[in-house]
């Protein structure tokens, strides 16, 4: 495995050494937290091997899944907008335009027979950023930032699913895979995300209208409930009147920027609407901190998070500052936990060979002998987020912005690549919402978990 070489062989001999090569810290010094973010970064890498002999531009080597190599990139680009560091520029754009796909929507023909909408909209979130933050544009005649997120937009609007449950997006794009009859908070809140980024940035309406639409749609089914708990999903062969009442860290997340940027698109009373959506996602994201610690409430206590779930307090933590963006308010209500989850996490960031290889607890106070890619993309985003204050915001198309777009791209429909030869098991499933196959089994054997 990959990263394996990080584990001292004796570590308690290594102990003094580590934490003398411990990532230092100052949140309040910027090229503290720079260099702090070059050192995770470059952590990070370690295991990408898709730019060397033999590798595929794009893919992580196992056990880390397709989607989570499309949020890794995201993270890098993060990473270039906050530091303005273009080290891994080159490499993020190979990535990016290598798993486009023949119709240029991120349905690559090397992941398609298992990809799920949020597989999907997680590399169109990625673009999305791109196009904000006005990350190096391709060349003319490659996919641009901005079609690529229009094209999975409309590749997804195409799917919204009025057969059930009165829409939403399903889990899986196609009927062959396990979870076709999952309709997930995941996958309806990368498209109300993009939705709503996308509205923001080509000043469209019908952008907008979608995301206002994704919205109330997963309100009237429960998935974001009166307190603004966001629960992982529902069975849509029971009509969606049953919930799976788990809460993880990036669905609060995803659903936290989307609001934030309809805030900044609405006026009046329907601006106040969203700021009172805002301010709930916010209290009800208490349940992922700790003494002010982001932690995984529904896998971090039990020892049990899984590869996916390792990072997600990346997205949380990304998302909870690129709100305070859009949505200055935002600001206050969130800065004590990001500043104090971040020297957490640098605090975690002590172990390995190197000494700096980044854990999953950040409420331990030190290394938790754990290591990977989501570990790393967890520290960094949650560090390089403290430098939010010293960057411009988005950009659209009237303020700047230098991605050219494809209203069209992506509504030509799916082609159903055919049943796999054989069965697809949990290892092959390439999805952000690979933790929800358990969580079928509980939903279709009525049992039931809830965090309260």
């Amino acid at each position: 495995m990959k990263g394996l070489s990080r584990i001292p062989a004796l570590a308690g001999a290594l102990f003094a050494a580590q934490s003398a090569m411990a990532i230092q810290l100052d949140i309040t010094n910027v090229n503290s937290i720079q260099t702090a973010a070059s050192t995770i970064a470059h952590g990070m890498m370690s295991y990408y091997t898709g730019n060397q002999t033999g590798g595929t531009p794009g893919l992580l080597p196992a056990p880390s899944y397709w989607w989570e190599a499309g949020a890794m990139f995201g993270s890098l680009i993060d990473y270039w907008y906050y530091t303005g560091d273009s080290t891994y520029n080159d490499v993020v754009s190979q990535a990016l335009l290598f798993q486009t796909g023949p119709d240029a929507d991120f349905m690559p023909p090397n992941q398609t027979k298992s990809e799920g909408n949020d597989d999907q909209g997680f590399w169109g979130m990625a673009a999305m950023s791109a196009a904000e933050v006005k990350f190096p544009n391709p060349s003319p005649s490659q996919p641009q930032w901005l079609a690529l997120a229009q094209a999975v937009f409309n590749s997804q609007a195409l799917r919204w699913d009025n057969t059930s449950c009165a829409g939403g997006l399903k889990w899986q794009i196609f009927t062959f895979n396990t979870g076709y009859n999952y309709k997930n908070s995941i996958s309806n809140g990368c498209f109300f995300n993009l939705a709503a980024r996308l509205g923001y940035y080509t000043k469209n309406q019908t952008y907008l209208d979608w995301a206002e639409r994704e919205w109330e749609w997963v309100e009237s089914v429960g998935l974001i409930s009166p307190i603004y708990q966001v629960f992982d999903g529902t069975n849509d062969d029971l009509n969606c009147s049953q919930l799976n009442h788990l809460q993880w860290s990036y669905n609060a997340g995803v659903y936290l920027l989307g609001a934030s940027v309809m805030w900044n698109q609405t006026t009046g009373a329907t601006q106040s609407t969203w700021e009172a959506r805002v301010r709930g996602l916010v209290t009800a994201t208490s349940v992922f901190f700790q003494n002010n610690i982001m932690y995984e409430v529904a896998c971090e206590p039990s020892n049990n998070c899984d590869t996916d779930q390792q990072s997600f307090k990346a997205y949380l933590s990304r998302w909870m500052a690129a709100s305070s963006k859009v949505a200055p308010f935002v600001a206050d209500l969130v800065a004590l936990q990001l500043q104090t989850s971040a020297k957490a996490a640098a605090a975690s960031c002590s172990g390995g060979n190197d000494g700096v290889t980044c854990g999953t607890k950040w409420t331990v106070g030190a290394w938790d002998n754990t290591w990977g890619v989501g570990q790393q993309m967890n520290a960094l985003e949650v560090i390089q987020g403290l430098l939010i204050d010293s960057v411009p915001g988005p950009v659209s198309n009237t303020t700047g912005g230098i991605s050219v777009g494809n209203p069209a791209a992506g509504t030509g429909g799916d082609t159903n690549p055919g049943a796999p030869t054989g069965r697809i098991s949990t290892g092959d499933r390439a999805g952000a919402g690979i933790l929800t196959a358990g969580i079928l089994v509980a939903l279709l054997g009525g049992a039931w978990w809830m965090i309260a």
